[in-house]
């Protein structure tokens, strides 16, 4: 029985870990903090990711290493490479790390993305705000997530303010100031590529986000065949720059038809949450068996999907059980404003079905505002 090593005890990895037990598999978390959700179901070491000793209690159990979330100390990737294997491997991590490294590679690989530059001084800030263009948003290269370390420069008169907010963050993770885009529809792409290079895709998901928070996903996103097509090739391009081995998001912004890269996720990705319950492998399935060399299960989908966050705490669950297709997931956390707690996945054998149901649920629960632009994108598809 093989036992993998987690770093980092999220919500990601409590799903891993579930995901796991019909594999046969065991399990260690490193987290930083005693109450971990992903403690519920697995054995920790608590300890700070840099600590020698808890990296050393953690190596010396397991098999195998991975991520549930990626701002994982390079050093400590690096350390642990060194003694058991480790994926993603430390060079996609660090990528995925740096905005400005993450851009530059897109670029190289042919993937669009906006106009970007890198940020180190007020001077540079103030060229680059007159070379780009406004709107644009500065950005910290490395430790935002969910909307963090942004700041939005409408008019070159906050240019000033941007850079009060985040200035000082120039020389602790340096900063990067991207174009604007004017989006009509936000697409990602999760995929996973096994130690043997074998790459798969699940079908492209159309995504919805509030405050910088994802907030609704929908698979399968109705786009033609040939922009699919063109994301797939993208995320497979990317997959094998990295030699990258388990799952990883692509996030896609979508303008005017064409595709632009906003970033990746090297890990499972809430964009795929919808795959536990609407498809035949799940996301997290499929990262294990990547990382353990196993076969690589299917990633056709079952019917069509919607998945629903929970922020700040859980709403009743009786709207979503008493659907045929309602699943729902509580992270075991205690509520917080602007905190995961859980999610929904709504699952139906036709998209008429699935609008339906996610209004009933929509409205029972107060969440009209939630649901209503996964209606509107189900039925303006017919």
């Amino acid at each position: 029985m093989s036992t993998v090593g987690i770093l980092g005890g999220g919500q990601l990895a409590r799903m891993m870990a579930l995901a796991g037990a019909p594999l046969g598999l065991r399990f260690l978390v490193l987290d930083t903090v005693t109450d971990a959700c992903a403690g519920q179901f697995a054995p920790m070491v608590v300890g700070d990711y840099t600590d020698p000793s808890a990296l050393a209690q953690f190596a010396s159990q397991v098999d195998v290493a991975t991520f549930d979330f990626e701002n994982v100390p390079a050093q400590s990737a690096q350390w642990l490479t060194e003694r058991v294997p480790v994926f993603p491997g430390p060079r996609a991590l660090a990528t995925a790390q740096d905005r400005l490294a993450e851009k530059t590679l897109f670029r190289e690989l042919g993937i669009p993305v906006p106009p970007f530059a890198a940020i180190g001084t007020l001077a540079e800030l103030q060229a680059a705000v007159q070379g780009i263009g406004t709107p644009c948003i500065l950005k910290t290269r490395r430790l935002g997530y969910d909307g963090k370390g942004q700041f939005r420069i409408k008019t070159p008169a906050d240019v000033d303010a941007a850079w009060a907010a985040l200035g000082a963050q120039a020389g602790h993770v340096g900063l990067i100031l991207e174009g604007f885009v004017a989006f009509q529809r936000e697409l990602s792409v999760v995929a996973v590529r096994g130690r043997d290079g074998e790459f798969r895709a699940w079908p492209l998901t159309e995504n919805w986000h509030v405050d910088g928070v994802l907030s609704a996903s929908l698979a399968p996103a109705q786009v033609e065949d040939a922009l699919r097509d063109t994301a797939l090739g993208y995320a497979q391009a990317l997959a094998e720059a990295l030699d990258y081995v388990g799952v990883f998001a692509l996030e896609l912004f979508c303008r005017d038809g064409e595709l632009l890269a906003n970033e990746m996720a090297p890990r499972v990705h809430n964009s795929g949450h919808w795959t536990i319950e609407g498809s035949e492998t799940s996301q997290f399935q499929n990262h294990l068996r990547a990382v353990l060399g196993l076969p690589l299960g299917s990633t056709r989908m079952i019917g069509t999907a919607c998945m629903l966050n929970w922020l700040g705490q859980m709403p009743d669950a009786g709207a979503v059980l008493a659907e045929a297709g309602g699943h729902w997931h509580d992270y075991g956390k205690q509520p917080r404003a602007g905190r995961k707690v859980g999610h929904a996945t709504l699952r139906a054998d036709s998209r008429k079905e699935l609008a339906d149901a996610l209004q009933r649920v929509g409205e029972a629960l107060g969440l009209q505002g939630q649901v209503a632009p996964v209606v509107r994108a189900l039925e303006s598809a017919g």
